[in-house]
């Protein structure tokens, strides 16, 4: 064994991660031909570009501007003060936490890092509770992202029933990250963040502007948060989504491959046909092409929501594939690309697994409840 060892020690990473590349492109090659898979990505990202990700960054501006308008104008504070009575009993958490959830849904998971670090936030926080709020913030990004974009797919009610789904799922990702905090630190039960003095955490308003000033900068401002929003989504559509598109769709219509946008070699349909019983009774998928929006809602909601035109235009999506999506959507947000970085900014960097293992299950959690809500919604 000490001899392998020694031997493969010797060898340069650059060989593994060849290796790696040409396995994963290997199938996808051998099956369409490697110039026709080359012409495919290049094609299918092209096509997402075009779009895809300019849709979704428009999106971004808009409910980005609203988001400065309703921050600028104290609707936010509002809203904060209207949730802090369902913080201790839904989340275990200080009321002033559900000015995490209006920020988070606002604009994305990071949000609640920024509120996190401040003094005057944290300081009403157990240092359990603090660390939760990396489950608790990640599960309503992008949340006004999401249901906008859905909105705008045609469906009204089914995003609005994903919600809930999202809601309950944060509760439970959110309650059992706190459970396994205690577990491992029991001593961070009673311990504070930080010993300071009281003091309120809002967001004041600049009322010296005239009125029209601050509409303007308020919408501006917020216009611009969502092109950076708009842009940081870009990688995640175009390389994730494009990939799982090749592993989702099938050759052309007559069955070749030509080398067009969305060809691909149907693996995830051919899996998620294996497993359609535990998916359909789950999530009520009618589909096994549809467990491609969970897989990438797993790095990036932003790559997930690219999916969707062409699921719909394919016939595959209903209204309950649509509460669903936006539930896992929602409360997943690219999880397993945030969460090491936002533990880290927190310096708990050693609960990361914790967090990852307790938010799975809050999604899938997001994702049943979302199912049978709808299944209810349509009996009525």
């Amino acid at each position: 064994m000490k001899a392998l060892k020694k031997i493969f020690g010797k060898i340069p990473s650059g060989v593994y991660c060849l290796i790696i590349v040409f396995g994963i492109f290997a199938f996808p090659a051998m099956k369409m031909g490697t110039a026709n898979m080359l012409n495919t990505v290049m094609n299918t990202a092209h096509d997402l570009l075009l779009n895809t990700v300019f849709y979704i960054m428009a999106i971004c501006v808009v409910t980005g501007a609203l988001g400065g308008i309703l921050m600028e104008f104290g609707v936010v504070k509002l809203l904060e003060k209207l949730l802090k009575p369902l913080m201790k009993p839904l989340f275990n958490l200080p009321g002033v936490a559900s000015l995490g959830a209006v920020m988070t849904f606002l604009s994305d998971n990071p949000a609640i890092i920024a509120l996190a670090q401040d003094k005057k936030f944290s300081k009403y926080f157990k240092k359990y509770q603090l660390i939760s709020l990396t489950n608790f913030g990640t599960a309503f990004g992008m949340g006004l992202l999401v249901i906008v974009f859905m909105v705008g797919q045609g469906y009204y009610a089914e995003p609005f029933i994903g919600l809930f789904g999202a809601i309950c799922g944060c509760i439970v990702s959110t309650r059992l990250m706190q459970r396994f905090i205690l577990k491992s630190h029991p001593n961070f039960k009673h311990e504070e963040v930080y010993e300071v003095e009281m003091v309120e955490t809002e967001v004041v308003a600049s009322e010296e502007k005239p009125m029209f000033q601050r509409i303007l900068d308020a919408l501006l401002d917020g216009g611009k948060s969502g092109v950076s929003v708009g842009l940081a989504i870009i990688p995640g559509v175009l390389i994730i989504s494009t990939f799982i598109m090749i592993l989702t769709f099938g050759p052309s219509a007559d069955g070749a491959y030509t080398g067009a946008a969305y060809e691909g070699v149907e693996a995830l349909p051919a899996l998620g046909s294996k497993l359609s019983f535990v998916f359909e009774w789950l999530f009520g998928f009618s589909d096994p092409h549809l467990i491609a929006f969970p897989i990438t809602a797993l790095g990036a909601v932003g790559a997930a929501l690219g999916l969707v035109p062409n699921f719909i235009s394919a016939g595959w999506v209903d209204g309950n594939a649509i509460a669903v999506f936006t539930a896992i959507g929602m409360c997943w947000s690219g999880y397993l690309s945030t969460h090491t970085a936002m533990l880290d900014a927190l310096g708990y960097r050693n609960l990361t697994s914790k967090a990852i293992l307790a938010h799975t299950i809050g999604g899938i959690v997001a994702a049943v409840i979302a199912h049978w809500s709808f299944v209810l919604y349509s009996l009525i």
